[in-house]
């Protein structure tokens, strides 16, 4: 009886790392950070991180229903700043992290040119019957800032009843890629990303709204290792990785949340 009180015993020890090991760190972040995030991940050694993308607006929207995140990772000010005034983000925690591009892509294989200026030819570039995917521009941020930069380089007019709109801005290349459209707008990163389409042209900086990516862990976190993610986010190796896939890094300082 002893014997087996001892060995009941030390079975308990054994196990008990095993169930005091800490759950991942759950991040929702927007759909274009995909592929710098899952790299950056395997390199964050205090704690697992699972990481759920979407489109921001998506995701916002699920954190909003009670989703048990621990991170928000926007791809745009206004979803950090709807959850913000809901008072679903911890205070003192959110950082302005990332700058972006959008540009017009083509299939890889595509033939068609264009400088992008006011009043380009954009429907020249889809064609008789063709469509350009983008993100939904009422609500995915790419979507948004592709329907602005139309706007403002007064394009939208001429292909405002010709656009593919898709739930996030990977899913806007991946029609690209396959060739189910012509030409589509993304992020400069995503075009990195995606070996099936190359890069017509950069939309001017002034012609839409600053692309940033703001961060912050959510009011309900109880992980112990969201701040230091965040901070890892910041580190030499995470900087590369941004950069080698086409982020800028903002300082941590950055005033512009």
């Amino acid at each position: 009886m002893r014997r087996a009180a001892l060995l009941l015993a030390a079975l308990l020890i054994v196990a008990a790392p095993v169930a005091a090991k800490a759950q991942d760190l759950l991040v929702f972040a927007a759909a274009s950070l995909k592929t710098a995030l899952d790299e950056i991940n395997t390199e964050f050694k205090q704690s697992g991180v699972k990481t759920s993308y979407a489109a921001s607006s998506a995701l916002a929207r699920q954190i909003e229903a009670g989703a048990p995140a621990d991170i928000f990772i926007s791809a745009d000010l206004d979803w950090m700043d709807y959850l913000d005034q809901k008072k679903l983000v911890k205070a003192g925690t959110r950082t302005t992290l990332l700058g972006n591009r959008i540009v017009l892509i083509a299939p890889a294989d595509s033939k068609a040119s264009v400088t992008i200026a006011p009043g380009f030819d954009l429907a020249g570039v889809l064609g008789r019957d063709g469509h350009l995917a983008m993100g939904d521009v009422a609500s995915v941020p790419a979507g948004k800032y592709g329907k602005a930069a139309l706007e403002k380089l007064n394009v939208w007019p001429s292909v405002a009843g010709r656009i593919a709109q898709s739930d996030n801005v990977r899913a806007a290349m991946a029609l690209v890629s396959r060739g189910e459209a012509p030409a589509g707008i993304v992020y400069a990163t995503d075009a990195v990303a995606d070996k099936g389409v190359k890069v017509l042209g950069a939309f001017p900086a002034d012609s839409h709204p600053p692309i940033l990516y703001p961060a912050a862990v959510l009011q309900d976190s109880k992980h112990a290792q969201g701040a230091a993610w965040l901070a890892f986010l910041r580190s030499a190796p995470a900087k590369a990785v941004f950069e080698k896939n086409g982020f800028t890094l903002l300082a941590a300082d950055a005033k512009i949340n």
